[in-house]
């Protein structure tokens, strides 16, 4: 056996500044670890089958929901379930490392300019 590679987040961030625009750092049990810059609203999704993993590592980030909107703030995670509607929301920018399914489109059931089919590894 090899030995992993160890992965340095903020190393793997200053790496790209395109907002809403995921990059995977890892792979593991059908899952990516992904990294992603947040800074003002995303467009209301959700995803049939895979649930959404966000843990906040810098600022804050509120995901809004049709019954009422949960804020996270540096070091909080939420767990989407799949299904559930949801819309990401940052004021100011905000880093965010995500869990998701390998096939988990960043927009979910939505297509549109923010859409990407195939996030870059980094």
């Amino acid at each position: 056996m090899t030995t992993p590679d160890k992965v340095n987040l903020a190393e793997k961030l200053r790496r790209f500044d395109q907002l809403w625009a995921p990059r995977i750092v890892g792979q593991l049990n059908g899952q990516h670890v992904k990294l992603v810059k947040l800074k003002g609203d995303f467009v209301w999704h959700q995803h049939e089958t895979e649930d959404e993993f966000f843990l906040v590592l810098q600022g804050e980030l509120t995901i809004h929901f049709r019954g009422g909107d949960v804020h996270l703030g540096e070091g909080e995670f939420t767990i989407v379930p799949a299904g559930v509607e949801h819309r990401p929301t940052a004021e100011h920018e905000a880093h965010v490392l995500l869990f998701e399914p390998l096939s988990t489109l960043n927009t979910g059931n939505v297509r549109n300019e923010r859409t990407i089919p195939e996030p870059d590894w980094i």
